[in-house]
């Protein structure tokens, strides 16, 4: 299954093209599942029998979600004297949308179709969201260790003989189940069929969105399969001012081009709210936006063995929009803690390079080098 994350500034108009793009080809005969809260309002009156929506409810997610964890301690609870709390008395909390919008994108990615188009939210709440499932997942393994979980059978034993305090078993249960759902959706998030679309207007903003999103996508092992040049003015009026501005955002798509080496596509601005479907259909066909083949994954991070030259090994981080005073590395036990603009991530080394240390790092033409150098304490020793 394909699956288009849909994204961009605030305001580029990335709802509109997700509905576009998932109108056309559901229009096509694909089976296509359109992923948004609020999606374009004149695609009830043209979606076609193979177009399905799924609208998150944010809401109603945290009160499942906090309900029945209150379910599950309702012995610990019960031990403090709480008072359960009902589900007419919770309303959401600031935070939840994330949440909801993952076990959306998990649930679409189990349904039987063609195609999944997700409406997904301004550029850098995107690129939190997908690199949530991830971060939780770690904090879960340092917070919880398996290990520990492992030893649960024993907690009775432990906490009379050594006093060892150990957590209860609804706590391993709920975290067991909440790595499972991460799992889920970061294996959705991280499979091949996966990428990002960008939607932006032509401007000087667009071109910093693009670097944010390639820089942003790249670290986290993402794919940005298209831009979509939203709003296109047309060319030859008679006003000039309404010529200058559209010959500049023509001179903008230009430079879009020749940052980015995949595809761009141009849409028109209407000059009018959209009337009907057969405006939003053309905001799609026109420029035959949709599935397509899906693009090669990111430039992966490779280590090039050079022993025998240097007598060391570079770990190549292709990092496109990269500076590199934004750029920082600690090194951390068996991880990379890596921060690249507003960005950052724990990386876990290879397994050949946990044996080594840092000896260095450079950035060249996008492509982050760090340099390790085999620890004679622990690097095998030849004949």
């Amino acid at each position: 299954m394909r699956i288009i994350l849909v994204t961009g500034p605030g305001g580029a108009g990335r709802t509109t093209v997700a509905s576009a793009t998932a109108l056309a080809e559901a229009t096509a005969g694909r089976r296509v599942l359109l992923v948004s809260e609020r999606p374009d309002e004149t695609l009830a009156a043209a979606a076609p029998g193979t177009l399905r929506i799924l609208r998150p409810d944010p809401a109603a997610d945290f009160r499942r979600e906090f309900l029945d964890l209150q379910a599950r301690s309702a012995t610990a609870l019960d031990l403090l004297g709480a008072a359960p709390l009902e589900d007419a008395e919770l309303t959401e909390l600031p935070g939840s949308r994330p949440f909801a919008l993952l076990r959306a994108l998990r649930d679409a990615a189990a349904t039987d179709g063609d195609l999944v188009v997700v409406d997904m939210p301004p550029l850098p709440d995107t690129l939190a969201v997908l690199a949530l499932p991830e971060q939780l997942r770690r904090y879960l393994r340092r917070l919880l260790p398996p290990e520990r979980q492992a030893a649960r059978a024993l907690r009775p034993m432990l906490a009379q003989l050594a006093g060892v305090p150990m957590p209860a078993q609804w706590l391993y249960e709920t975290t067991g189940r909440w790595e499972a759902e991460l799992a889920a959706v970061q294996a959705v998030v991280d499979a091949p069929g996966t990428t990002v679309r960008l939607v932006v207007e032509p401007g000087p903003e667009a071109h910093e969105a693009l670097r944010t999103a390639r820089l942003g996508l790249a670290l986290h092992g993402l794919v940005l399969d298209a831009v979509v040049a939203n709003r296109l003015l047309p060319a030859g009026s008679a006003d000039p001012w309404l010529a200058e501005l559209a010959a500049g955002r023509r001179r903008h798509l230009e430079r879009l081009r020749e940052a980015y080496d995949g595809p761009v596509h141009a849409l028109p601005h209407l000059g009018r709210d959209l009337g009907g479907p057969e405006d939003l259909a053309l905001l799609a066909v026109e420029e035959k936006l949709g599935a397509g083949p899906v693009p090669a994954g990111a430039p992966p991070w490779t280590v090039e063995d050079r022993r025998g030259e240097d007598g060391i090994l570079v770990w190549h981080l292709p990092l496109p929009g990269a500076v590199k005073e934004e750029l920082s590395l600690v090194r951390r036990g068996d991880e990379l803690l890596l921060a690249a603009g507003p960005f950052r991530r724990n990386v876990p080394l290879p397994p050949v390079l946990r044996r080594c240390t840092v000896s260095g790092a450079g950035l060249v033409d996008g492509d982050l080098r760090v340099r390790f150098t085999p620890d004679p304490g622990l690097w095998p020793k030849t004949p």
